[in-house]
């Protein structure tokens, strides 16, 4: 049996005022729409709730029963009414976020650090993964929210996603701290022929970055090293193994001896953005973590955080 809550409500009333008219007047209602939700439960429930007599009304066994549960039922639904409001309020709640390893060494701690100083109440889940666990975790639900990354040449192109750009994560030149181009204000790949290349294993995506970069400037990169993530790109070259193109985000924790080196021409970059469900409406921490990592990028990008010249 469903009865419905709307009708519980006036019979709880009607027991508070003591009379039907009493509680048309505190529902602002009729006393005939009164008696007309009050017949309708009575015939949900198939028994009389109410005892007319000719100085009032009382309550059967039945309308006391839905009366007592009805009681609970409103101080469960006013519970439930400031619950949502702190939710509402980001004074409680729940975030699942996704990001990939270089948005966690970088942006992320700092949006972190700022979402959580301003909503301590609200727990906050992160998980970190390549792309496609990424995508996995956000069509199955599993986070609300996600960093992603792409290249023009492979989108990510989801009808399933909302995705908002957040910044465009450069690549740059990292050479040794005692290489030629080491105090250069900029380079292009042109300058690069003949260079040694540290770049990343098993098909990482910035050697695709690469390959298009060397070819586009007439020549075939020499490979001198494969490394397995940036900190040990950066120690190949720190000894001058070779130089690398490297995302400017990879390199949040940059070691003293090396250098960065802007590059010029037709060099590609990333784009950063971050993807959620597009079957969901955002929730208030989703919204306030949106707003914290927008500042967080455009402080990036306009290179007023986590990076020198």
């Amino acid at each position: 049996m469903a009865l419905d809550l709307h009708r519980i409500r006036v019979l709880t009333e009607i027991a508070r005022q003591g009379s039907m008219t009493g509680a048309a007047d505190s529902l602002g209602y009729s006393l005939s729409a009164v008696s007309q939700q009050v017949r309708k439960l009575e015939a949900e429930v198939g028994m009389p709730v109410l005892d007319r007599r000719p100085r009032g009304v009382t309550l059967t066994d039945a309308g006391l029963a839905i009366v007592e549960h009805g009681e609970v039922i409103a101080r469960q639904l006013a519970a439930l009414d400031v619950r949502l409001a702190d939710i509402a309020g980001l004074h409680e709640g729940s975030l699942r976020l996704g990001t990939f390893p270089t948005a966690g060494a970088s942006i992320l701690p700092v949006a972190v650090t700022r979402f959580t100083a301003a909503h301590p109440g609200v727990n906050l889940n992160l998980r970190s993964a390549r792309i496609s666990g990424l995508l996995a975790m956000l069509q199955a639900h599993d986070v609300e929210q996600a960093l992603l990354w792409d290249y023009e040449w492979s989108p990510v192109d989801d009808p399933s996603l909302t995705v908002e750009q957040l910044m465009t994560d450069p690549t740059v030149l990292l050479v040794s701290a005692d290489h030629r181009l080491a105090g250069a204000r900029g380079a292009t790949m042109a300058d690069l022929v003949g260079e040694r290349w540290i770049t990343r294993a098993e098909h990482h995506p910035v050697v695709e970055v690469l390959r298009r970069s060397a070819h586009a400037a007439g020549f075939e990169p020499n490979i001198a090293f494969e490394a397995h993530d940036y900190q040990e790109a950066q120690g190949m070259v720190a000894v001058g193994l070779g130089v690398a193109l490297v995302p400017r985000l990879a390199l949040a924790n940059l070691r003293a001896d090396v250098r960065v080196v802007p590059l010029g021409g037709s060099t590609p970059s990333r784009r950063i953005f971050l993807a959620r469900a597009a079957s969901r409406v955002p929730t208030p921490p989703e919204i306030a973590m949106r707003d914290v990592l927008r500042a967080v990028s455009a402080e990036v990008a306009q290179g007023s955080r986590l990076y020198g010249p």
